[in-house]
């Protein structure tokens, strides 16, 4: 295996720690190599990165650094494009549509220097251009063009549903990865991709996830409701909890927050409760990963085993791009947020640096701002516990 396929990444965010989850739950429990193979085996995988790579305004790869990007999105359809039931979907607090967003996009950021690793938080509203397309907000990119590959292959004659599904799938993730190394201005390197419906398995195999919200607040579009304080949420709930933006002081910078959150909270309840010793749990969880995850063949489970620990210990930093404005409305009146890509090259660049650049100063409310150039972070705040076993507590 080549240097760049041996790599051991902290992968970190809410959808995708089912992935991790699993694997180390088999490790702790000395089945390594026989689930762990079966499961690699079954696990869905994409040529996107090699793709993108390919592509003539592909970053250099020798950019510092190890770059995978994460991704959760909200199809409502398996990995095969047959639609879930109406069952599925109303534990989901959610309604079937033939368009797919992927509202969660993270880069981790993992210096070959040895030095520290970042996940870098992409809020889906961001204003960027498309790979021969126009520019869209980046949560949508992997939609619109997945569904005009998929229409030129019915106009062709094409009446295999599952290719169809399987090729324009590969193309929407294709240009997903190109609008993220235009955006980042560095090659991604791997590729890990969870569904909604993979989420919501994971939460309900580990019974729940730890929480703690500063306030009371809810969201008919996600199906939040929400009491101040700690609590447990799980299955559809758990669902809610990392998609609602609507009420939220911030909308959708404090929905990163929410899921930062709760991917700690989610990998340290699992390494430190009963679900490594639980055969049933762990055999949920590989059901989860099988029915859910895609990821690029050079990323192998086991390269994340060895940093499990880290994520649940905290030692990765959550960062979001810096951004200039909040709230802006574009020629659709779609609310957008935008950025200077010059800005956003540089302060990616140099988290791959000895001396990584500071977050800049985040603003007091959403709105502020919105068009005097100065740069805006949106990071997760400082834990705030109220005992030592408590959650962390969140808007």
């Amino acid at each position: 295996m080549t240097e760049r396929t041996r790599l051991r990444p902290w992968l970190v965010v809410g959808r995708t720690a089912l992935s991790l989850v699993s694997v180390t739950a088999l490790v702790a429990t000395g089945l390594v190599w026989s689930r762990v193979d079966a499961l690699q085996e079954s696990v869905n995988t994409t040529d996107a990165i090699a793709a993108a790579g390919a592509g003539p305004d592909a970053p250099s790869a020798d950019d510092g650094a190890n770059d995978i990007l994460v991704v959760g999105n909200d199809t409502r359809t398996d990995l095969k494009g047959r639609p879930l039931s109406a069952q599925v979907l109303r534990e989901l607090r959610t309604e079937a549509t033939d368009t797919i967003n992927t509202d969660t996009l993270i880069v981790l950021r993992l210096p070959r220097n040895g030095g520290k690793s970042f996940a870098i938080s992409i809020p889906r509203d961001t204003y960027v251009k498309v790979p021969d397309h126009r520019e869209e907000k980046i949560n949508g990119a992997y939609g619109v063009i997945k569904a005009r590959h998929a229409q030129r292959m019915v106009d062709a004659g094409e009446g295999d549903r599952e290719k169809i599904e399987r090729e324009s799938d590969n193309a929407g993730r294709t240009a997903l990865v190109q609008t993220v190394q235009g955006l980042t201005g560095v090659r991604i390197d791997h590729y890990v991709e969870v569904t909604l419906y993979g989420f919501y398995l994971l939460t309900e195999a580990i019974d729940g996830v730890d929480v703690c919200l500063n306030h009371s607040t809810s969201d008919p579009d996600s199906g939040a409701n929400f009491r101040k304080g700690p609590q447990t949420v799980r299955g559809g709930d758990a669902v809610a909890f990392v998609r609602q933006r609507k009420g939220l002081p911030r909308g959708d910078l404090d929905r990163i927050v929410r899921q930062q959150t709760f991917l700690a909270a989610a990998m340290n309840k699992v390494l430190s409760g009963g679900t490594l010793r639980d055969p049933g749990r762990l055999t949920a969880l590989e059901g989860a990963v099988a029915k859910t995850v895609v990821m690029d063949p050079g990323l192998h489970f086991l390269d994340l085993v060895n940093q499990a620990q880290a994520l649940a210990s905290g030692a990765v930093e959550f960062v979001t791009i810096p951004v200039t404005g909040v709230g802006a409305r574009n020629d659709r009146g779609q609310s957008i947020i935008t950025v200077d890509l010059a800005a956003v090259h540089a302060y990616i660049s140099g988290l791959a640096t000895a001396n990584p650049p500071p977050a800049p100063a985040q603003p007091s409310a959403v709105g502020e701002n919105l068009g005097g150039g100065r740069l805006l972070d949106f990071g997760a705040p400082a834990p705030r516990r109220t005992a030592p076993a408590a959650p962390n507590c969140i808007d």
